[in-house]
């Protein structure tokens, strides 16, 4: 299980990994009872716990459960607790919600939703061989045969967080002279690179991290919001799943920053791999390539007839779109092209805007960890000469997620590149030309940069103080 959570979330300090230890294991309150003798524990040789009291009575002891909140209340490493992994997030989850749904009354179902990341349908599409308006018109079929009622493509939700990272890139750019941690903006939209923040580096490196919500979550903030009131339904009656490249977006979902109090229900409810939903076809003994399509949905009604893309490399073009918007809003500067200058190695390069021999516009994409803890660094030794960093987790980005499927006999560079050619096959489009989201953003949110759009659109990270405890002590 390690090996599918991102590095970042394998490391704390400088260790390489950290292997189950004392920093995972949460304090247990034993109450003890005046007058009562200490019971004895006895261990089955399959690893089962008996209490056995003094009349030689036993009773068999539960296991102690660790939340997905209690793991990320505390300050060390979460990979000892990947076996215990959110209960609620896999595809098992899904099918036994499916199963209540068939089995409850029509008004007790709820309304079954799932979003497929664009990384994700990739990386089906190179496994089974499809294109990918293919893989996605015969991945909705497949799903609705199981019970799932509407099927959407993240790329819709991802276009309103490259609009609102625009824009906070040029509010912060006005700001810096007078705040001195509005820039770098660090992108957000990676949940193993947030939690690693959080926890290793607080509130030094909290100001410097964009406040909008990544494409998943802008998708629940869709889905629970504007979808629901168009089915007329309340939030809770809407089940969420989201299928993604990376097993860290697990966490992400799971943060109480997107959960519901008035209707206690997260905006994304499950989130499975795409190696999940591989085995997912397993199971039902089903090849996606047998498969009859079926018309894609939109939140907006209707079926789509295409998919479309963001230029800019597989984790979303968040660096290319506030580069270009930054350039033609701040300067004037209409820009082309944008040529990336590689530097220690190909997950650290720089983009560089210059006129007259200034240099406008500095950015930089830093993927994987070493390159984050270089950034990181240069950010504590005030050093660091970028306006914005695009910073991704897993090294290569998002479409080589640790939930993304391995292909048989291919090696790693050849399967990602195989993945790279059919993301970037798709028609570009840049995300201010979505007739859909502009029509959202004025009739449901009220306008670009209206208090709403703040609101559904953005979000907050909390500092995580590492415990001075025996706890800490790695034995």
């Amino acid at each position: 299980m390690a090996a599918r959570f991102s590095g970042v979330l394998q490391l704390t300090d400088l260790d390489d990994f950290i292997a189950p230890s004392q920093e995972c294991i949460k304090p247990v309150k034993v109450d003890k009872k005046p007058g009562k003798a200490a019971a004895k524990i006895r261990i089955e040789a399959d690893g089962s716990y008996f209490q056995v009291n003094q009349d030689g009575e036993a009773q068999k002891l539960e296991k102690a459960k660790i939340s997905l909140n209690d793991c990320l209340a505390c300050s060390g490493c979460i990979t000892s607790a990947e076996s215990v992994l959110v209960s609620q997030q896999s595809h098992e989850e899904l099918c036994k919600l499916l199963a209540l749904n068939k089995a409850a009354a029509a008004h007790e179902q709820k309304l079954v939703v799932v979003s497929v990341s664009p990384q994700s349908r990739a990386s089906l599409a190179a496994r089974c061989k499809l294109g990918l308006l293919e893989t996605a018109q015969k991945l909705t079929m497949f799903l609705k045969s199981l019970g799932v009622h509407y099927v959407f493509d993240t790329t819709f939700s991802r276009n309103f967080s490259l609009l609102e990272s625009q824009q906070e890139f040029v509010r912060r750019f006005h700001k810096q002279a007078d705040d001195k941690k509005a820039l770098p903006m660090l992108a957000s939209a990676c949940p193993g690179w947030i939690c690693y923040a959080e926890k290793t580096h607080g509130s030094f490196i909290i100001p410097h991290i964009s406040t909008t919500k990544s494409p998943q979550q802008v998708m629940g903030s869709l889905v629970k919001g504007y979808f629901a009131e168009q089915k007329h339904l309340p939030p809770d009656r809407i089940y969420h799943v989201t299928v993604m490249p990376c097993y860290d977006k697990k966490l992400e979902a799971s943060r109480p920053d997107f959960f519901n109090q008035e209707y206690q229900t997260r905006d994304v409810d499950c989130v499975i791999t795409t190696g999940e939903v591989l085995k997912l076809l397993e199971q039902e003994g089903v090849s996606l390539a047998d498969v009859d399509p079926a018309p894609l949905d939109t939140l907006l009604g209707g079926a789509a007839e295409e998919l479309s893309t963001h230029p800019g490399g597989g984790s979303g073009g968040f660096l290319e779109h506030i580069f270009r918007h930054s350039a033609q809003e701040l300067f004037g500067i209409h820009v082309d092209s944008i040529h990336y200058k590689p530097l220690k190695n190909k997950d650290f390069q720089e983009v560089t805007l210059e006129r007259d021999g200034e240099v406008l516009l500095h950015f930089a994409l830093a993927y994987g960890f070493r390159n984050i803890q270089n950034l990181v660094q240069k950010l504590k030794r005030g050093k660091c000469p970028y306006h914005y960093v695009e910073v991704m987790a897993c090294p290569s980005g998002c479409l080589n997620g640790g939930g993304q499927i391995k292909l048989e006999g291919e090696s790693s560079k050849e399967e990602l590149q195989k993945v790279e050619r059919l993301y970037e096959s798709l028609r570009a489009e840049m995300p201010g030309e979505n007739q859909a989201v502009r029509e959202l953003y004025q009739h449901w949110l009220g306008g670009w940069g209206s208090e709403r759009a703040q609101q559904v659109l953005h979000t907050q990270y909390h500092a995580v103080e590492r415990a001075n405890s025996a706890l800490n002590i790695k034995w």
